[in-house]
């Protein structure tokens, strides 16, 4: 028995559409399985660091994603990267620094990358740190060489901070102006450059108003104050004491007395001095333009970045008749007026430490 036409075509449309449907499946099983998370039950979720240069093709990044075992297959992720490419032609990777999680889906990881979700990376400058110490300390984080840092702070083009000072050629152009405070940062594509602007943009949104809304109580400068409020921020070590160095400061440069500053000699030659190796009579008398034994008046630049409670003592400081201070290794001062206090001030500290020394000299 003939069938009738109608059920012939049918029947011949029947058999692609079921053979669209079962590919449609087969496909739809495949997808699923490759984008899936590749992490498993009988392994670890690990998360991994992966960098991408500027450049790269959607190729290049899915190989080497599929190798550190970040996605199951480059070839999805090909597929992905051409669909998405197809609904956001304005897109694409974005250079950086990125946390991809093995137990994640290839969606999801590359949603990261395509969106420029790039790692966060956090550094800390405490407060009295110089420039040196900064550059230092970026080499030891591995964000760039000491070299490299100290370079761009030279050349750096100032004109987005116009109230920076002048500084004499010769002298570190920033030294006191990069904020001291804990930073966040995009990692991967880090320029030292990058650190100074923000370092900077920070002095300007909280050290900076400080000045401007208390500058009519001074006589300082904006230099001259961060300058004091440098040297305040090296030599307290109690919160406490800030306004009354501050004021012992003041006291001095009023009667043009040198500061005799012990951190401005330790700037000025690179040293630190312990409890045990103080300065030498030699160095605090070797003539350099930061050494205020030698030199009255304030140095020709800060000499670390002071936090904002140093320099607010600075404009604040304790009125007082003191003009001298000696440490007592315990963090904290005595506080003298004449010349006769400060020595006597002194021989008592260093024979209650050399008391001190005694018995375990004895013990040895």
């Amino acid at each position: 028995m003939k069938l009738p036409v109608t059920k012939w075509i049918l029947l011949f449309l029947a058999v692609p559409i079921a053979a669209v449907s079962i590919g449609s499946w087969q496909l739809m099983n495949w997808w699923s399985k490759v984008s899936a998370a590749p992490v498993t039950p009988e392994t670890t979720a690990k998360v991994i660091k992966y960098q991408i240069k500027e450049g790269s093709t959607a190729q290049q990044i899915g190989r080497e994603l599929e190798s550190l075992g970040v996605i199951r297959s480059s070839q999805a992720w090909d597929l992905w990267s051409r669909w998405i490419a197809m609904q956001e032609p304005d897109g694409s990777y974005q250079a950086g620094t990125y946390e991809l999680s093995t137990a994640d889906s290839l969606e999801k990881n590359a949603r990261k990358i395509w969106e420029g979700e790039v790692a966060q990376l956090s550094f800390t400058i405490p407060e009295g740190w110089n420039i040196r110490q900064m550059a230092a300390y970026f080499e030891d984080q591995g964000f760039f060489t000491a070299k490299e840092f100290l370079a761009a702070a030279e050349r750096f083009d100032t004109k987005d901070f116009p109230w920076l000072p002048k500084i004499t050629k010769g002298y570190p152009r920033l030294e006191g102006y990069l904020y001291p405070d804990t930073y966040q940062v995009a990692a991967g594509t880090l320029k030292p450059e990058d650190v100074i602007r923000q370092m900077l943009t920070q002095f300007e949104q909280v050290a900076l108003p400080v000045y401007q809304k208390e500058k009519g109580k001074t006589n300082l400068s904006l230099a001259e104050w961060v300058t004091l409020g440098s040297i305040v921020e090296r030599e307290a070590v109690v919160a406490s004491e800030r306004n009354l160095i501050a004021g012992v400061f003041t006291n001095r440069l009023k009667q043009s007395i040198p500061l005799a500053s012990d951190p401005t000699v330790e700037y000025a030659f690179g040293i630190t001095q312990t409890p045990d190796r103080p300065l030498t009579f030699q160095q605090v008398q070797t003539p350099h333009p930061y050494n205020t034994y030698v030199n009255a008046g304030l140095p020709p630049t800060p000499i670390a970045s002071p936090g904002v409670e140093s320099l607010k003592a600075t404009l604040n400081p304790q009125k007082t008749d003191y003009l001298y201070f000696v440490a007592k290794y315990d963090g904290t001062h005595v506080f003298s007026r004449t010349m006769e206090e400060h020595l006597a001030a002194q021989d008592a500290i260093h024979d209650k430490r050399e008391a001190e020394k005694k018995p375990e000299s004895v013990a040895n």
